[in-house]
């Protein structure tokens, strides 16, 4: 992992990038994560794994669960568990809206990044629907047909 790519003022930590091949990402938010000290500092040293988490509304509180943060190294016996569920920072009425969209058939709310944006560190989560085997295949061949078309004109424009 190694340190954190920077985006226009933005740190990003972690990516979920299998989320965009399994599901189709309706809508997405932003929330903030409550974390422990050791947490910030192996978030800050990019140890973090997005694969498998999601987020959760419980009792009119949001949680992210499967997040993994590795406890960081030069901590002492107050580091973290690295799995625990972790409290996401959101309004009420984004709460009840997220509720209300993932009781819905078929929706879940899927962690798509971690990042840090002015010192503070978010997640990114999206509102997704799961993908169907050839909704997947369907995606694999339009990006192997663009791929094709791209290096056609790309040696196109070599020659002329």
């Amino acid at each position: 992992m190694g340190q954190p790519e920077t985006q226009n003022g933005i740190k990003i930590v972690a990516q979920n990038r299998k989320a965009r091949h399994d599901y189709h990402i309706l809508d997405s938010w932003e929330a903030g994560l409550v974390l422990q000290g050791t947490e910030v500092k192996s978030l800050r040293d990019g140890k973090a794994n997005l694969k498998d988490s999601y987020a959760r509304v419980e009792n009119g509180e949001a949680f992210l669960y499967n997040c993994h943060i590795s406890p960081y190294e030069k901590g002492t016996y107050a580091n973290h568990d690295p799995e625990r569920k972790r409290k996401l920072l959101l309004h009420q009425q984004e709460i009840r809206k997220l509720k209300g969209r993932v009781e819905e058939k078929g929706l879940t709310l899927v962690a798509l990044k971690i990042y840090f944006k002015r010192g503070k560190a978010k997640v990114e989560l999206g509102l997704a629907r799961g993908k169907k085997l050839y909704d997947r295949r369907a995606d694999i061949a339009s990006r192997e047909s663009k791929r094709d078309l791209d290096r056609a004109m790309k040696q196109k424009n070599q020659r002329g």
